[in-house]
């Protein structure tokens, strides 16, 4: 509580008021301290961030992303924001579930309301303040890690070799990018049972749109039906072979990407996980994603285009 009582203390909309009147309840976060905080009728979020994070996020840009989100009606107001070190205050969403992977399996259509969710992020017409460039931030992970003096998985030099060939298919039909999230873990979506919000907005840039179908439908352990479910929630339809596979290959290549944040987060000793653990998995599971049939196949569906290259 004390940490919080210091952090009330920077934020206007607190000033003059009894701490002891405030009562503070912990939400959780990994890297992060997430409180919701109730007084006088009205109740907030509050978020303080971790130590480190300030050396990987840019808490500026997070600002004026989060902003960004909150215009385009897909995550709640920025009541308060301190970009030099990203503590946050925003309105707390009365009635919306915090989402976790078993959610997603047994809430009815919460996979096609994320898609929803996040076909309204792309298509909102904002502006993101920076980009998340999936190869630009592996090379800023990896010196991150270098300044840390931590190890590297064995055979992650040689997934980066691999790692080119999707490069490759990727740019032969590339996509507008689009303000996207980049970070969607299921405990960053909240759901009413009629809609979705998204909260979290320290990793989010403009991207393939892709990513955040991929990187949930990993982080949610989506089986192929509700990897279907959440495809035709964004699309209103089915989607073509080549968009399935740019899904396929980005599953793939956020965990290459998030073992990385893992050993960082080992590295700075982050009591919230067995981080050592969390990436060794995440890492184990890329390589096992690669070695699939199905995959080279997706690969090929990317070489060939939009319709299998057809106009």
């Amino acid at each position: 509580m004390e940490e919080v009582h210091a952090a009330l203390a920077r934020i206007p909309l607190f000033a003059g008021v009894d701490r002891a009147q405030i009562r503070a309840t912990r939400l959780g976060g990994l890297t992060n301290r997430v409180w919701r905080l109730d007084f006088g009728g009205r109740s907030f979020c509050l978020r303080i961030p971790g130590h480190g994070t300030a050396d990987y996020i840019d808490r500026r840009a997070e600002e004026t992303n989060a902003r960004a989100a909150a215009r385009a009606g897909v995550s709640p107001e920025v009541l308060y924001f301190d970009p030099t070190d990203g503590l946050m205050l925003t309105p707390f969403l009365a009635g919306a579930v915090t989402m976790s992977p078993d959610l997603f399996r047994r809430r009815p259509g919460a996979a096609a309301r994320a898609g929803a969710v996040l076909r309204r992020l792309h298509t909102s017409g904002e502006r993101f303040a920076n980009r998340f460039d999936l190869f630009a931030m592996i090379d800023g992970y990896l010196a991150a890690l270098a300044r840390r003096n931590a190890a590297l998985p064995e055979g992650y030099r040689e997934a980066m070799r691999q790692a080119e060939v999707v490069r490759e298919a990727l740019a032969a039909h590339p996509v507008p990018w689009v303000p996207c999230h980049c970070d969607p873990l299921c405990e960053n979506f909240l759901d009413d049972g009629s809609r979705m919000w998204i909260v979290d907005w320290e990793y989010a840039g403009m991207n393939d749109p892709m990513w955040d179908l991929g990187d949930l439908a990993v982080e949610g352990a989506f089986s192929e039906a509700l990897q279907g479910e959440l495809l035709v929630g964004y699309f209103g339809q089915p989607p073509d072979p080549f968009d399935r596979g740019r899904m396929a290959i980005f599953m793939a290549m956020c965990d290459l990407l998030w073992t990385l944040w893992g050993l960082i987060q080992d590295a700075d000793g982050n009591p919230a996980d067995d981080f050592k653990t969390y990436a060794a998995n995440r890492f184990a599971r890329y390589r096992q994603r690669v070695a699939r049939a199905d995959f080279a196949e997706h690969l090929e569906a990317v070489r060939a285009g939009p319709h299998g290259g057809r106009p």
